[in-house]
C-alpha cells in the first residue's frame, strides 16, 4: 500500500475522533453559590472562605475538576444581599452557602427549592429558617450559633476580670431580629452576677457616636457588643470608641480584639465553615436539607488584648489571663 492512502486514512480517522469528542456532552460541574456578607479582601472572610474550601478539599473536591464556585460579596452592605442571592438563583447553582443571618434570610427569600446551607446564623427557628433543629423540614440547614447560651459565659469572664463592674451596657442593633432575644437572655443571666444591664440601640453605621454618648450617660462600667454583621463591618469604629471612652468591652468575635478590642469569647468561626462543607458534600450526594439536623459550634476561643488594657489603664488578673486561648501583648 502506498503512503498516500495511509495518510488519507489517518487524517480521516483523526477528524472522526475529533467530531466524536465534540459530540460528547460536557459534564457540568456542581456549582456552589457562596453568599458572603463581608468583603473579599477582609481577613475574616478569607479565613472562613479558606476553611470552607479546605473542608471540601478534605472531602476530595477539587475546584475545576469536580466542583465550581460562584462567590458573591455584599461588602458589608446587607441591602445588597437580596440582589446577590437572586443572581445565584438565576445561575441555578446546586447549593447556596450563606454566611450570617442576613445572607441566610436573603437566600431564603430568593428560593424555596435550591438547598441552602447556613453558617454563623443566630436563631434559625426564630428566624423561620427551619422547623426544628433535629428536622429542619425545608430547603435550609447548617450550623447555628448558640449566643443565648454564651451570655452567661461572657458575663462570667467580664466580672472575673473586673469584679467592681456592676453596670453594663449592651450594644443592640434594632434591625437584627434576634437581638431582642439575645438581650432578654443576657438580662436573665446578669441577675445571677448581680449586674445591672441596660441596652443602647442603633440602626445604622452612622449612629455609633450618638450611641457611645448614650453609653457614657448611662454611666456604664463596661460594654458588651452583640454579634451582628453590621457591627462587625464597623468594628474599627466601635473598638476605637470603646477605648476612647475608657470602657472595658466584651465582643463575640476575635476580629474585634485583633482590631484593638479588649476581650472576646465565641466560637472559632473557620471551624463552623469547615463543618458547612460536610453539609454541601451530603447534599451533592443526594441528601435533603430537610433531613440534615442543624449543628452547633463545638470549639470556642477566649482572647485578650493586653495592649488595649494598658491603653485604657486596666490590669487583667493573672487567673483570667491563664484562661485565655490567645493574648495579644
Amino acid at each position: 500500500m502506498s503512503r498516500k492512502p495511509i495518510a488519507v486514512l489517518l487524517v480521516s480517522l483523526t477528524l472522526a475522533l475529533v467530531h466524536l469528542a465534540e459530540a460528547q456532552p460536557t459534564k457540568k460541574l456542581p456549582r456552589i453559590g457562596n453568599l458572603w456578607i463581608g468583603m473579599p479582601t477582609e481577613v475574616l472572610t478569607n479565613q472562613n472562605q479558606g476553611a470552607f474550601r479546605q473542608g471540601l478539599r478534605d472531602l476530595s473536591y477539587v475546584e475545576g475538576r469536580n466542583i465550581a464556585f460562584e462567590d458573591r460579596y455584599a461588602k458589608g452592605h446587607a441591602n445588597r444581599l437580596p440582589g446577590l442571592a437572586n443572581d445565584l438563583v438565576n445561575l441555578n447553582v446546586n447549593v447556596i452557602v450563606a454566611s450570617a443571618t442576613p445572607a441566610a434570610q436573603a437566600a431564603k427569600n430568593a428560593t424555596k427549592t435550591i438547598p441552602i446551607v447556613f453558617a454563623v446564623v443566630g436563631e434559625p427557628i426564630h428566624s423561620g429558617f427551619v422547623a426544628t433543629l433535629a428536622r429542619p423540614g425545608g430547603n435550609m440547614t447548617g450550623v447555628r450559633l448558640i449566643e443565648p447560651e454564651l451570655s452567661g459565659k461572657r458575663l462570667e469572664l467580664l466580672t472575673e476580670a473586673f469584679p467592681s463592674v456592676k453596670r453594663v451596657v449592651v450594644l443592640v442593633n434594632l434591625t437584627n431580629p434576634v437581638h431582642t432575644l439575645y438581650f432578654k437572655e443576657m438580662k436573665l443571666a446578669a441577675s445571677g452576677f448581680r449586674i445591672t444591664l441596660e441596652s443602647v440601640e442603633v440602626q445604622g453605621p452612622d449612629e455609633f457616636d450618638r450611641a457611645f454618648d448614650a453609653v457614657t450617660k448611662e454611666r456604664a462600667a463596661a460594654l458588651i457588643v452583640l454579634p451582628d454583621a453590621m457591627f462587625y463591618s464597623q468594628r474599627q469604629k466601635i473598638t476605637s470608641l470603646a477605648v476612647k471612652n475608657g470602657l472595658p468591652a466584651m465582643y463575640s468575635f476575635s476580629g474585634y480584639v485583633e482590631e484593638g478590642g479588649l476581650m472576646s469569647y465565641g466560637p472559632i468561626y473557620p471551624d463552623i465553615f469547615r463543618r458547612a462543607a460536610t453539609y454541601v458534600d451530603k447534599i451533592l450526594k443526594g441528601a435533603k436539607p430537610a433531613d440534615l439536623p442543624v449543628e452547633q459550634p463545638m470549639k470556642f476561643e477566649f482572647m485578650i488584648n493586653l495592649k488595649t488594657a494598658k491603653q485604657i489603664g486596666l490590669t487583667i488578673p493573672p487567673n483570667v489571663l491563664m484562661r485565655a486561648d490567645k493574648v495579644i501583648k
